[in-house]
């Protein structure tokens, strides 16, 4: 059984759809970069998707986009982890909510 173009974007949707949940309802930074990695990785799996259901798939661009995402997600990943490092040492939470209040030292 060999999975068609719709299912695979049936999948990368509700793998997208679950990332923006995870990063809009969530309050800690830790969950809503994950949140956002989910949704980066949906977006990969769109362009293999569509370079592999393409009607001629020759070169592969939809591959090297994705490999080129998935740098770029790693990239996030890093300063955005470094990011929430410097804000847990200043405020001693990764809690969103206070970062807004101002509360901390």
């Amino acid at each position: 059984m060999t999975p068609t173009l719709s299912a695979v974007l049936v999948i990368s949707a509700a793998l997208f759809c679950i990332g923006l949940l995870a990063a809009l309802s969530r309050r800690h930074a830790i969950f809503i970069l994950i949140g956002i990695e989910m949704m980066l990785a949906a977006a990969a799996l769109n362009f293999v998707a569509f370079w592999r259901f393409s009607p001629e798939p020759q070169q592969p661009t939809g591959v090297m986009v994705a490999i080129f995402a998935i740098a770029i997600a790693a990239a996030e990943a890093a300063v955005g982890l470094a990011l929430v490092i410097a804000v847990y040492r200043h405020y001693r939470t990764t809690n969103v909510d206070k970062f807004d209040r101002g509360e901390g030292s």
